[in-house]
């Protein structure tokens, strides 16, 4: 073979054996501190990125203060893209009940406000009735009703860059150690377990 049909030959041959990308799918979910949930989320196998952002609310490109304030209606979220083939959806809302507590109104331990409320926020029919499903077999774990908004998810805003994989940055930081931290050995032990 002269040397350009060679380089042609080869060049299609690694093409069809080059791999294919995962599909990724993604679903929006708040309960509490983002930075708590993104850790959290951050653990399970199949989860390919965590992004840490604001929705539910009515405010355009909503900033942090804002959110706080309580004057856009926003949660703090994550939006979770995971690869399906490794993960379902059916695992990432079973798991969403042990990262939280999703009977808690106002709030989560001592992060008080809208913004961190329980929720859900779908996208189409199939996340509505799965979140739905989960809801319902998740009550029989709490005595307490289950307080977790599941709406439709409008627009995800991403919070600041230096809200992102903020534990991960400053695992020593008070808010980290003390509140972060014993959730995630906690959550890691679980998962350890098979739970």
């Amino acid at each position: 073979m002269k040397p350009v049909a060679l380089a042609l030959f080869f060049g299609s041959v690694f093409s069809m054996s080059s791999p294919i990308q995962a599909k990724t799918e993604s679903i929006v979910l708040g309960g509490g501190c983002f930075w708590c949930t993104q850790a959290a989320y951050d653990l399970l196998p199949g989860v390919t990125h965590v992004t840490c952002g604001y929705a539910g609310g009515t405010v355009a490109n909503p900033t942090y203060e804002q959110v706080c304030s309580h004057a856009t209606g926003h949660a703090e979220v994550i939006k979770i893209d995971f690869d399906p083939a490794q993960v379902s959806l059916e695992r990432l809302l079973e798991y969403f009940w042990k990262v939280h507590n999703p009977t808690q109104v106002g709030g989560q331990g001592d992060d008080q406000g809208p913004q961190y409320r329980s929720i859900i926020l779908f996208q189409g029919e199939a996340q509505r009735a799965a979140a739905e499903k989960a809801k319902a077999e998740a009550q029989s774990a709490f005595s307490d009703p289950i307080t977790t908004e599941i709406v439709p998810l409008v627009k995800f805003w991403p919070a600041e860059a230096y809200h992102q994989d903020y534990f991960e940055k400053h695992p020593g930081q008070g808010y980290c150690s003390v509140v972060i931290r014993p959730k995630i050995d906690k959550l890691k032990k679980s998962l350890q377990s098979g739970h």
